[in-house]
């Protein structure tokens, strides 16, 4: 790899952990993703991870961690090598719209029991709920139908895929 090619990965690796900073997660979560999105191999130990992202072993566990919890990563093992490697977890794209599926689902139902304690309340006082529930509710609508359509078009593409 030349310096430029160096420099643009590096530069795409930022831009990933800008991007997760701005959606409310760790820089350090984004960065290590972004790694894995572009490593070869795949699969990185913790290691090479903080080598090539110049960061701590322990800044490097704990954000795997959380990266494992949300479902973006997952922790493997290579025969024959007696430590973890980390990679992008297959599908972990669908399954975080399936947990935001239901969280969206969760905010309906809160802004439903605030409506309910705000039942006898002149209705300027309930317009706040009423659009977080109304918005959650299109989208508790909606998300699962593209999530189907999704899976199908991903069938069509790759007929072995699990679905």
């Amino acid at each position: 790899m030349n310096k430029e090619q160096s420099f643009e990965r590096t530069h795409f690796v930022e831009e990933v952990g800008l991007m997760f900073e701005l959606v409310g997660f760790p820089r350090m979560s984004g960065r290590i993703f972004g790694w894995l999105l572009i490593s070869d191999p795949p699969q990185q130990s913790t290691g090479e991870l903080a080598a090539g992202l110049q960061a701590s072993k322990g800044s490097i566990s704990t954000m795997t961690r959380l990266l494992i919890q949300i479902g973006l990563i997952e922790r493997v093992s290579i025969p024959g090598e007696r430590r973890d490697y980390f990679q992008i977890k297959p599908h972990a794209w669908s399954q975080l719209t399936k947990q935001r599926i239901a969280q969206i689902t969760s905010f309906r139902q809160l802004a439903e029991k605030g409506l309910s304690l705000l039942e006898d309340s002149p209705p300027p006082l309930q317009e706040r709920l009423q659009e977080m529930r109304d918005i959650h509710a299109f989208w508790e609508r909606e998300l699962p139908l593209l999530d189907q359509r999704w899976e199908l078009e991903q069938q069509q593409i790759q007929p072995d895929a699990p679905a």
